[in-house]
């Protein structure tokens, strides 16, 4: 059997976004199998980050989660709509989320269903790369058909979403445990890479540990 790369992923994290476009091909690469582990995003299990005094780190990463897509000639626009709700104006959130929940519930169900990265490339490419009104319509289905799945049939598997979201809870004390609570998180080996600017140092050790193809 290959060995797993975990990949720790929000979706509502515009790196995590990019880090799902640069993933995939590590399966082409290495004999390792990954594994997505969707999340809650920072916004719901420390809110508090969102206070004044983080205020000017928050606009910084909107200027340079932009930049990097950009760099990486990737599209790139802020939700519309955001997967968190939020008040922009004192960046307080909201308690009815009628986003996150599914779309992490649904990375669950889809990592379940063997498709869990693919899953995540193509649904944050369409959270973050312009499209508005991405959950109206059929721009999440067709979206997730480009995967091989089916999101009628997800949701059906999902039902209450009680023990899709059990895993979620399982996935974030998993994190938690290897020491690092930002995402994207690689873990191999128990070790940890943190963001997506550090795939290429993910590779460097799966090189050293002779998993090359």
């Amino acid at each position: 059997m290959s060995e797993t790369v975990d990949l720790y992923f929000s979706f509502r994290s515009p790196y995590s976004y990019l880090a799902a476009q640069l993933t995939q091909a590590i399966e082409d690469d290495f004999d390792v199998s990954l594994h997505l582990r969707p999340v809650l995003p920072l916004a719901l299990r420390e809110p508090s980050f969102f206070r004044e005094s983080n205020i000017e780190r928050v606009k910084y990463l909107l200027i340079d989660w932009e930049r990097r897509a950009a760099m990486l000639g990737l599209p790139h626009a802020w939700p519309d709509p955001d997967p968190i709700v939020q008040n922009y104006e004192d960046m307080s959130i909201a308690s009815e989320q009628p986003y996150i929940h599914r779309l992490c519930r649904l990375g669950v169900e889809a990592q379940r269903q063997g498709h869990g990265i693919a899953f995540a490339a193509v649904v944050s490419r369409l959270i973050f790369g312009g499209t508005r009104g991405w959950d109206q319509g059929d721009a999440l289905a067709d979206a997730v058909s480009a995967t091989g799945l089916d999101l009628a049939a997800m949701e059906a598997e999902i039902g209450d979403g009680k023990a899709h979201d059990a895993v979620i809870a399982e996935n974030q004390a998993m994190q938690s445990a290897v020491g690092h609570s930002g995402v994207p998180l690689y873990v191999f080996r128990g070790e940890p890479f943190f963001g997506q600017d550090r795939i290429d140092s993910l590779r460097w050790c799966l090189q050293q540990a002779g998993l090359a193809r």
